[in-house]
């Protein structure tokens, strides 16, 4: 049977009963603690969670992507909920990357003023 979780209106007591689902707003039900009639259900957050296959679908959605090679903001706002879809600290460089992305500076604009950009990552790939 579920449990659902009231207050009552005249006294403040939190209280739980478990009714059936046919019991539900059909059964009268009065407090505990000083039996007034009609508490109030108290609704608690339901937090709601997504597998990582599926928040890098809706990042791969070609509606997400849409646009990003004209528009640098948009670029680096994907490269940012990425990064927090990834979880991992993505270094220093990315965060300037990005930064820049965001403030509308061009891909190409960043490569000619950090020319060494990514220049640790190629020497592990040699």
């Amino acid at each position: 049977m579920p449990t659902y979780e009231f207050r009552c209106n005249n006294c403040n007591h939190k209280f739980e009963i478990y009714l059936t689902y046919r019991e539900y707003g059909n059964k009268p039900i009065h407090c505990p603690a000083c039996d007034h009639p009609e508490p109030e259900r108290v609704i608690k957050p339901v937090r709601v969670t997504r597998s990582g296959s599926e928040r890098f679908d809706e990042l791969a959605d070609p509606a997400n992507l849409a646009g990003l090679d004209e528009d640098p903001r948009a670029l680096g706002k994907m490269m940012r909920q990425m990064s927090r879809e990834l979880g991992e600290d993505m270094g220093p460089e990315f965060d300037e990357v990005v930064n820049r992305l965001e403030k509308g500076q061009s891909p190409e604009d960043i490569e000619r003023e950090i020319p060494d950009l990514g220049a640790a990552g190629e020497d592990n790939l040699t």
